[in-house]
């Protein structure tokens, strides 16, 4: 699930490049995977559309525009593929905003939430902390995009593995 990377917020985001950079790489690698992409965007009118980097990759049938801080609250978040899904890689910002309700959310719905540090942001880094420190607290794990990669490939040895090590890895 990738969270409200705008257009006009992503400026003002700390750590903005490497959030996107890592958003996009984990974009490429759910597709390779086939693991189903859920993108949102916050009142896009406001913020803006997806940023262009990654919204090129996406289809239009994963969007979902959302007026809530937490993609949960949203009715259309259940109608695209992989929204009911029982584990949810989460990346996006703002890491103490729309980020964090909607991990919570998911939490309390019995979801098993996989939160991407290097792929989440704030404007301020301390928001980002407080709110890594709160998902952790209420049961997310904060993981590395690394570790979704080898726990979406789950074993070595196959055309798969070492396709996905060539192109994401090395």
């Amino acid at each position: 699930m990738l969270i409200d990377l705008q257009q006009r917020l992503q400026p003002a985001i700390d750590g903005a490049s490497e959030v996107l950079a890592s958003s996009i790489w984990l974009t490429h690698l759910a597709q390779r995977l086939r693991v189903p992409v859920v993108c949102t965007e916050q009142y896009p009118r406001g913020l803006g559309p997806t940023v262009p980097e990654l919204r090129a990759l996406l289809p239009d049938d994963c969007m979902v525009e959302k007026i809530h801080f937490s993609a949960v609250a949203e009715e259309g978040m259940t109608q695209v593929a992989g929204g009911r899904r029982p584990q949810v890689v989460v990346a996006g910002t703002e890491a103490h905003v729309c980020v964090l309700q909607t991990v919570l959310d998911l939490l309390s719905a019995g979801r098993s939430v996989f939160v991407v540090e290097e792929a989440i942001g704030s404007r301020r880094s301390s928001d980002k902390a407080l709110a890594i420190a709160r998902m952790r607290h209420h049961g997310a794990d904060i993981v590395s995009r690394e570790m979704v990669a080898f726990e979406w490939l789950r074993r070595a040895g196959t055309d798969t593995f070492r396709e996905i090590s060539r192109a994401f890895i090395r």
